[in-house]
């Protein structure tokens, strides 16, 4: 085949139309809707002076704790649902590059050997043995569809902003992880003061138990007082075991957090006493919008939603697509190189959708519901995030009231029993009333270990709703 290297002047057109697009690529813009956020002045439930910017520190460092921040460091390096999730940031950068190859011309390299044998009998053949004929072709074929309305760049831009939704996301799964460990953590915590008091408790009921029997064993007491102080002793003991179970549960779950066997995990804890309580700085609710990853995954996917309602769009247009093809033929593999071997060929087409059926509508009626239901989503994500801060501000203020209180209380029954076990040693005092005091201070006692408990895991929930860390003020509540 002759090569022709003379311009082809039906392209002209095609070339100036294709220099025309490329200038007013991306004409259909990309609107995101408008989400109306009502964003409050101030936290209701803390009207103290703000605190400062957001803070992405390690914020369990602020309980200072050290057990606490050695699990939370290996937690970010070896929890499988933080691992998982950093596996899907990988696959959405990888449908962002496949979604970008669009804006790309392909390039494939061909090659072929035909082998074709024409008998004696057909047309063109010659003799009795026929026509052997082999057919060598290479060469390179290109392909560029003309990005004319941004259809290909909003796909691109679709994929990116998922892709960083994707990487909110794995900033919510590690946020959410670090504060179930933190969580799991304070309630063995909790378990072990509240197995500490059980067992001091079950000392003094039994002290008094030896007492009693003293005073059985000389006449001066019954024996419904004795079997009423040893139904005491009894329920003591009783409530032991289930919280050694606790203790031991909290410590299995600590180490699926940490990606290992229970019987690879070493927890020492030693009860709250060793968690300092920090003080809170809440900052401004304005600022909670860019704290919270789970509210800018949302938007992020609402941003993609946008850009896909922008490809549905682009459909109703016309596509322009340009290819070529060059290359070398010949039937022997010596002249496949030489003069004369040479070929190439250009094309341009466009493409109109004219009746599709409908099925362009609904694609396009498809993204704009699936844009509207993001919109709606994230605007209750930013709604509910705030509900979360109130919610925890609450209960971190009413239960360091209550703390107060309790230990109030505890001190109070504590020197009411002391009165009464000396009183019981002396002989003055009735047994009824030893055991009413004994048995309110071993409720106010454990009852004020749950408090503190249930106060931590609201100090917990609290960093968890704004994001992962404030800026913790000096010193101690």
């Amino acid at each position: 085949m002759q090569s022709s290297r003379k311009r082809n002047p039906a392209l002209r057109p095609a070339l100036a139309a294709g220099l025309l697009a490329c200038a007013l690529a991306g004409c259909l813009p990309i609107e995101k809707p408008d989400a109306k956020l009502d964003v409050p002045a101030q936290y209701k439930a803390e009207k103290g002076r703000p605190g400062g910017a957001p803070s992405w520190v390690a914020w369990w460092r602020a309980f200072r704790s050290p057990e606490l921040t050695r699990l939370m460091e290996a937690v970010e390096t070896d929890n499988f649902d933080i691992g998982a999730a950093v596996y899907r940031i990988q696959q959405a950068d990888a449908q962002a590059r496949i979604a970008g190859a669009a804006l790309l011309p392909t390039l494939d390299a061909s090659g072929a050997v035909t082998r074709s044998h024409t008998g004696a009998g057909s047309p063109g053949g010659s003799g009795s043995g026929g026509i052997d004929r082999t057919a060598l072709n290479v060469g390179l074929n290109a392909s560029y569809e003309i990005d004319f309305w941004g259809k290909n760049r909003a796909a691109l831009i679709a994929a990116e902003h998922s892709a960083n939704a994707s990487r909110f996301d794995r900033d919510t799964v590690a946020l959410s992880t670090l504060a179930s460990t933190a969580t799991t953590y304070f309630a063995m915590l909790g378990a072990q003061d509240r197995l500490r008091i059980a067992r001091d408790n079950l000392a003094s009921a039994t002290r008094v138990l030896d007492l009693i029997k003293q005073r059985v064993a000389v006449g001066t007491g019954t024996s419904l007082d004795q079997a009423q102080q040893e139904t005491v002793v009894a329920q003591l003991r009783a409530a032991i075991p289930p919280l050694d179970q606790q203790i031991d549960q909290d410590k299995a779950t600590l180490g699926v957090l940490l990606g290992r066997a229970p019987e690879r995990v070493t927890i020492v804890g030693g009860g709250t006493g060793r968690v300092a309580l920090p003080r809170i700085n809440p900052g401004l609710p304005s600022e909670l919008l860019a704290r919270r990853p789970d509210i800018q995954s949302a938007e992020e996917q609402l941003s993609a939603a946008s850009a896909d309602v922008t490809v549905a769009r682009a459909q109703f247009f016309p596509s322009i697509q340009l290819t070529g093809q060059g290359g070398f033929e010949s039937t022997a593999l010596s002249r496949l190189f030489g003069p004369g071997a040479g070929f190439f060929s250009l094309a341009a087409g466009i493409t109109q959708p004219i009746f599709q059926g409908g099925r362009l509508q609904g694609q396009l009626e498809q993204a704009k519901g699936r844009e509207g239901e993001l919109l709606e989503t994230y605007r209750k994500s930013v709604v509910s995030a705030f509900a979360d801060v109130e919610r925890a501000l609450v209960a971190v203020r009413q239960l360091a009231r209550q703390e107060a209180l309790q230990a109030q209380a505890v001190e109070s029954s504590r020197k009411a029993y002391q009165i009464s076990e000396q009183r019981l040693r002396e002989g003055t005092v009735d047994i009824v009333t030893v055991l009413n005091t004994q048995t309110s201070l071993f409720q106010s006692q454990d009852a004020l270990a749950q408090v503190r408990l249930a106060r931590l895991q609201a100090l917990v929930s609290l960093f968890q709703a704004l994001g992962g860390g404030w800026d913790v003020a000096p010193g101690r509540t």
